[in-house]
């Protein structure tokens, strides 16, 4: 059995709040698995999750479109603004075909995720800068990362970071889910790997760690749903408690990593009953 010294992950389950946030969550989570509409159209649940969480996460980012704008649109080229919610898109389109790939190659993960988060014409600073995508940023490397204020890791400390990070996911843990979905989301966001993108891969990662590890299978509890509804000051809040390192601070940051799965899990559950009720 793992220990504490072998498996990190696993003592921040004992952290403040933790405890009470991963099992509300879990409830929250086999509540909406329960859900009759989902026993024969968990599929169409799944899709609108991902449309309504890739819109969450491009708010997050800077572009808070209305729903509707997200479904209608074709063209997400036009502006940063466009170009932010049709790489949250792409991503949310993309995360269920990584599980497979996560717990063997974390890092061929992320290193995707940027990639199809940049897309063929979607790095800001265009062609000048694209061979930075799809890679750790170098020395000189600037960041596009409007919503994080936080002191920028080096190169090298990212680096032991990222493999720190990479060998926790390989090697599997204790931990709650939720705990190790909310290390990842926040480590992405603290050290900014890329030159671009890092929030909407941070929140991507954090959804496929928590669809990997089985606690939402069928993805239709979009965290990030959680994380707009929030508000970026929430948000910010709870992230500098994580980057402060102290109990309450990492705490508090799990805890509001499992509030919004628990928001995620809110739509998810309003979308079943507008399909039982053949509104949507």
């Amino acid at each position: 059995m793992s220990t504490h010294a072998s498996d990190p992950l696993a003592a921040l389950g004992s952290l403040p709040g933790v405890a009470e946030a991963v099992d509300s969550v879990r409830k929250a989570v086999d509540r909406v698995y329960g859900h009759r509409v989902m026993r024969r159209r968990s599929n169409e649940i799944s899709s609108e999750a991902a449309l309504r969480g890739a819109r969450g996460s491009a708010a997050l980012s800077g572009a808070d479109w209305a729903l509707e704008e997200v479904r209608r649109r074709t063209d997400f080229s036009a502006d940063a603004e466009a170009r932010t919610v049709g790489a949250a898109l792409r991503l949310g389109a993309e995360a269920g075909q990584l599980l497979s790939i996560w717990r063997q190659s974390p890092l061929r993960v992320l290193a995707r995720l940027h990639l199809v988060a940049a897309g063929d014409t979607g790095v800001p600073g265009g062609a000048g800068v694209a061979d930075s995508v799809g890679r750790p940023r170098l020395d000189g490397e600037t960041v596009d990362e409007p919503l994080i204020g936080a002191p920028l890791p080096t190169p090298a400390e990212v680096a032991g970071r990222l493999d720190g990070l990479a060998e926790l996911i390989v090697a599997g843990s204790q931990a709650p889910a939720l705990v190790t979905a909310a290390v990842v989301h926040g480590e992405l966001l603290a050290l900014r790997p890329f030159t671009s993108y890092n929030g909407l891969v941070a929140r991507a990662a954090e959804r496929i760690a928590l669809v990997g590890s089985g606690l939402d299978p069928k993805a239709i509890c979009p965290a990030e749903v959680g994380h707009a509804e929030q508000g970026r000051a929430a948000y910010l809040a709870a992230f500098e408690g994580y980057l402060s390192g102290t109990p309450e601070g990492v705490g508090a940051w799990i805890a509001h990593c499992g509030r919004s799965v628990e928001l995620g899990v809110r739509e998810s559950t309003a979308v079943c009953e507008a399909l039982q009720r053949g509104a949507a």
